[in-house]
């Protein structure tokens, strides 16, 4: 039992330790709330299951990028969980003598074991992230290494002070204290070197003193640490919204005054969540296709750099005084950073904590394009032949259904009772590979007796490019309209060879179509009927219901390219697989980045119109994973993916590997004429 004097000592360490602890978590607490409403709240029973689920079994964690850095990560969180348990005991038995949270049973015979167990775990995780962050170095690990050496530091030192306490106590008491192996070993030890019995309770005293403030000192550090993200990430998977990488949330265009993220007062109280929730492991920097090829964007350097932003204009964020915050861009994150993310989601989808990445990098361009009139040179002619033509390339509306010249297709208008409308898209409307792709698709349409018309010179731009550029007016004019024709013409089924006019409709017109003003109350509720599917899994439904019979290739090889905003975003992996093995008469090979870890090709994000000016290219470094499976061909199922890859093969001079869309290869192996 502590005597008076240093039990009074020990309830002002407790009263300090929560003062410490409490002042920077409400102060952060107070900025994060500051942040614009969002609502996290549905399915609440849900989002509690898979938030515990993910957390007390460390699926995110677990991940294949790094199994075995996150096996120690699980190593410290597991033990981190036992401590926690032992300094509440420590804590109430620092004012009640003899006190036990754990009992005096078998339990506590258990729990000691477990104890020395997770010591051991401890120090073999942190020990192995003081060689990886100190020693080899890489690119992710980088940042903030004070912090790091403090967290690692605390963790071998509250383990080690637990360990000489543990020793002690078990030395004092003679005999053994349950399961405890390392206290036991130690206390025999300290009997066999004949250190005397005051000497013992003395040094079991000066343990117990020493590693419960080592512990106090650790609490008070986690809210100025990256530890923060015990508490911030876990919450931030709580309120996570499932697919937000495939969803950029609409703007009110008639309402607001301003557009887009410009300062920190136009997050929202999640962007700042996860601002704090960030762990900076860096596994989002070395999935990312930009900072893979030595771009100036880090989407862990997004978030430290917005934690230093927020704490550093709190005053302002916590006043909600917008007048006296500073520009975002180019203060606090540089032009190129924003202007370099292809919105291809493997940052997010990496995340151990599910950070939300995508939303503020494309806010922040929403900002710079509707308010500053401020992008990258290029996008002036995309934005134009959007505005003027309805398509990227600003071909006229009159060349519309020229690609379809020879086939005898009808329109929607001479057909309206069509079963399914095929939305061709701009790329399949203007652009040579993605002409060929919808040639052969509809090929295979006809071939299988499907019922199914196009819109011809109706049709018009989805809007994915502008609205991931940050040019929301026009994405959503776009839309309108084409919400619209929809309506007018009653569809019920679309199908489409693109994965990004597939993500838009599936995706995010529904949610426009329940909000906007603009539109006709039919269109508005007409479009959440319409079925959306892209040609990768129709064409493998037509061949298993027999209605196309390929006549399998010979087996050659050909690998197989995923588009992120098919695979990652949407979950569409297996089905465009079992069409290319139906087709070629065996599996794709696998590229080094497959499903839905694939790496981007570089056009996403709208960055199919502008140039990448630093680094190596995206879709070269693609390329090259593509020269290392040494195949005859490699397919893919977005007719942007076959635009880069085709012209990164090229470059490198390697025009002799065909790149294609799983519509020609099995329109070839279905016996149709090709063009």
């Amino acid at each position: 039992m502590l005597p008076p004097l240093e039990k009074a000592l020990f309830a002002l360490a407790v009263l300090a330790t929560a003062v410490l602890f409490l002042r920077p978590m409400i102060l952060r607490i107070r900025i994060i709330a500051a942040g614009h409403s969002e609502n996290r709240s549905d399915r609440p029973v849900r989002r509690l299951g898979a938030a515990l689920g993910k957390i007390l079994l460390q699926r995110c964690t677990l991940k294949n990028e790094r199994p075995f850095t996150g096996l120690m990560h699980v190593f410290i969180f597991y033990s981190a969980l036992t401590f926690d348990t032992l300094t509440v005991n420590h804590t109430l038995e620092g004012f009640f003598s003899g006190f036990s949270l754990l009992g005096h049973g078998r339990f506590r015979m258990f729990f000691a074991l477990l104890t020395d167990v997770m010591a051991v775990l401890v120090v073999a995780g942190t020990l192995y992230f003081i060689v990886r962050r100190f020693l080899l170095r890489p690119k992710a690990y980088r940042t903030t290494p004070l912090d790091s050496a403090v967290i690692y530091a605390f963790l071998i030192l509250v383990t080690a002070s637990f360990l000489y306490y543990e020793a002690f106590a078990i030395a004092a008491r003679g005999g053994a204290r349950g399961y405890a192996f390392l206290g036991n070993l130690l206390a025999d030890a300290i009997r066999g070197a004949g250190v005397l019995p005051a000497a013992v309770a003395a040094h079991e005293h000066a343990g117990w003193w020493l590693h419960i403030l080592l512990v106090f000192g650790f609490i008070a550090y986690v809210p100025h640490s990256k530890y923060l993200h015990m508490f911030a990430g876990s919450f931030g998977m709580l309120v996570r919204q499932p697919g937000s990488g495939r969803i950029i949330p609409t703007l009110d265009l008639e309402n607001s005054e301003t557009f887009g993220i410009e300062k920190a007062a136009d997050f929202s109280w999640k962007d700042n969540l996860d601002a704090f929730a960030c762990m900076e492991c860096g596994r989002c920097q070395d999935a990312c296709p930009a900072s893979r090829t030595d771009k100036a964007l880090s989407p862990k350097m997004i978030l430290v750099d917005m934690e230093k932003n927020l704490l550093a204009e709190r005053k302002a964020v916590l006043a909600r005084d917008r007048d006296a915050q500073k520009p975002l861009v180019p203060d606090v994150h540089a032009e190129d950073e924003i202007w370099a993310c292809t919105t291809c989601g493997a940052c997010m989808h990496v995340c151990p904590v599910e950070i939300e990445h995508i939303r503020k990098i494309v806010g922040m361009r929403q900002s710079r394009v509707l308010m500053e009139s401020k992008f990258p040179a290029p996008l002036n002619a995309l934005f134009r032949n959007l505005e003027t033509n309805a398509n990227p390339w600003g071909v006229g509306f009159a060349e519309r259904g020229r690609w379809a010249e020879g086939l005898n297709l009808r329109t929607i208008a001479d057909h309206p009772d069509a079963e399914y409308l095929f939305w061709v898209g701009c790329a399949g409307s203007f652009e040579e590979e993605g002409r060929r792709t919808a040639r052969a698709f509809a090929r295979l349409l006809t071939a299988a007796g499907v019922d199914f018309a196009i819109l011809g010179t109706e049709e018009k731009c989805c809007g994915d490019a502008a609205r991931r550029l940050g040019h929301e007016y026009l994405f959503q004019s776009l839309a309108a309209e084409t919400i619209e024709t929809f309506a007018r013409h009653k569809v019920r089924k679309i199908l489409t060879t693109c994965p990004h006019g597939y993500n838009a409709f599936r995706n995010e017109y529904p949610r426009l179509a329940s909000g906007l003003a603009s539109l006709s109350p039919e269109a508005r509720a007409h479009f959440p009927r319409i079925e959306i599917r892209h040609h990768s899994e129709f064409l493998l439904e037509l061949i298993a219901s027999g209605r196309l019979k390929p006549a399998p290739g010979t087996g050659t090889r050909i690998a197989y390219h995923d588009p992120c905003y098919l695979a990652r975003h949407n979950g569409l992996a297996d089905a465009p697989r079992a069409v290319l093995r139906a087709a070629a008469g065996a599996p794709p090979v696998e590229l080094a980045d497959n499903r839905e870890h694939s790496l981007c090709c570089g056009a996403g994000g709208g960055l199919m119109w502008t140039e990448e000016t630093a680094g190596t290219r995206i879709n070269h470094l693609r390329a090259g994973q593509i020269l290392e499976a040494d195949v005859a061909a490699v397919a893919t199922s977005c007719p942007f993916c076959l635009t880069m890859l085709r012209d990164a093969l090229v470059d490198k001079d390697r025009a002799d590997v065909a790149v294609r869309d799983l519509a020609q290869i099995l329109a070839e192996a279905a016996g149709l004429a090709a063009d």
